[in-house]
């Protein structure tokens, strides 16, 4: 009888085992929107599971008290679980929220930014913002399709990654691409599959906008009949052409191809970029987004702001078309010169660009002039370096754009430190049916809220 209590306590004790299968209940949720439950004392963090749920799931990695898992069977399910509308959904890592309501969605990131603020901060703004909303599907007008020569079965694979794997899943749709593109990638694999150089193939990138391309990444030489097949194909569906012959070469242009362009409506403006230059994949957001900035920095004619990992100049164009001066800064030559490029197309004159490295405080070749607000948009890695620097430079109102609300949380911490209050913040939907948290803060310098 003991001896067959210590066989089970043991068991008990031991770790779940790879790909081992697990029943449980659900009882809320991550910020990324994973299902949280109790399995044998230790905690499971289930992918695609909703609170109040029972399920039975595969476990994918784990450690003594903790379990990560990816649903296999929904035994009872949440109110909230819709069916996901594109039937790749189960594999493909891009979007992991299509079986969530999209309400619930926008509830997750709202609560995920609150969290990130008060953990790492100490903070909550004194306004809570309404989320910028757009459409839950066919709002993404860029994408990037994989591609691979499997030896074994002399086939071409083209899609997009597994989640957490390094295999391709096969697309024959992607609902949350703009219809334009999506019509494209179900004709794309066909006539890849049939280029003399399909096995030298690295990747496709499809780009919408006023002036939608197609840029093929290429690591072997394309015959005449490749680069024909391909012109016709961009030509059926109106997208220009551009090759990029390995992975450092700039893309270049076939035949009469139109540099890639968007505009901004609301302001009258147009943007062109080269294929590989950052932009955003969501035009409703980005116009609204870029309207709120508006509002909310509130800028009058002749006011000065600096505008920090500014792009091709998506936020310094409008500022400018404001009546404010704007100095836009960023950390490559050639970003510079497509926003000196965009200045000039829109006939802005009041904008001043220039290059710095912006993992660092800001350099003395800025420009040092007094500013009255400043901008900045970075990556995932945030702005931690040059918080101190615009504090330091007695900048009035600091407007943050962030794509990772742990960094953010960091860089407000920073500033609050230094007497700015995070005024109002709020998040943007940009890229729904993810987990991926877009947000805005506003940061304003003193002490009084009068």
């Amino acid at each position: 009888m003991n001896r067959h209590r210590g066989r089970a306590r043991r068991n008990t004790d031991a770790p779940a085992a790879i790909g081992q299968r697990i029943e449980l209940g659900l009882e809320r949720l991550t910020h990324d929107g994973r299902g949280i439950g109790t399995w044998q004392g230790r905690t499971v963090f289930v992918e695609g599971g909703l609170p109040g749920e029972q399920v039975s799931a595969r476990v994918v990695r784990a450690r003594s008290k903790l379990i990560e898992a990816r649903i296999d069977v929904v035994k009872q399910s949440a109110p909230e679980r819709v069916t996901p509308r594109c039937r790749h959904a189960d594999l493909c890592g891009g979007c992991n929220q299509q079986h969530i309501e999209h309400e619930l969605q926008i509830r997750i990131k709202q609560q995920a930014l609150a969290q990130q603020l008060q953990h790492f901060a100490g903070l909550e703004p004194e306004r809570w913002m309404p989320p910028l909303l757009g459409p839950a599907y066919g709002y993404r007008q860029r994408t990037r399709l994989a591609m691979r020569w499997d030896a074994r079965g002399q086939r071409l694979e083209v899609g997009y990654r597994q989640r957490a794997s390094s295999d391709l899943v096969e697309v024959a749709e992607c609902p949350i691409l703009i219809p334009e593109l999506e019509v494209l990638i179900k004709a794309l694999p066909d006539v890849l599959r049939r280029l003399d150089a399909k096995q030298s193939l690295g990747h496709v990138e499809l780009i919408g906008g006023t002036a939608p391309a197609m840029l093929v990444r290429h690591l072997g030489r394309l015959s005449s009949d490749d680069v024909a097949a391909l012109t016709e194909l961009a030509a059926a569906h109106g997208v220009s052409l551009w090759l990029q012959a390995g992975e450092n070469d700039r893309a270049e242009p076939v035949g009469d191809a139109r540099v890639p362009a968007y505009e901004l409506p609301d302001q009258q403006l147009r943007f062109e970029f080269a294929p590989g230059d950052f932009t955003q994949v969501n035009a409703v957001i980005n116009q609204a987004m870029v309207n709120q900035a508006l509002e909310w920095l509130a800028l009058q004619p002749g006011e000065s702001v600096l505008d920090l990992y500014c792009g091709v100049g998506n936020f310094s164009l409008p500022l400018a078309r404001s009546g404010a001066f704007v100095a836009g800064i960023e950390g490559s030559d050639e970003m510079v010169l497509q926003a000196q490029r965009n200045a000039g197309l829109n006939a802005l004159a009041r904008t001043h660009f220039s290059k710095a490295d912006l993992s660092k405080r800001l350099a003395d070749d800025v420009p040092a002039q007094q500013y009255h607000a400043a901008l900045l948009d970075p990556p995932r890695d945030g702005a931690e370096t040059l918080m101190d620097t615009l504090a330091d430079r007695g900048v009035e109102r600091i407007l943050y754009v962030s794509c990772n609300p742990a960094t953010l949380a960091r860089d407000a911490g920073i500033l609050a430190g230094r007497g700015y209050r995070l005024v109002q913040a709020g998040i943007m939907d940009m890229f729904p049916q993810t987990a991926h948290v877009e947000a805005m803060a506003l940061f304003v310098s003193g002490k009084d809220k009068s």
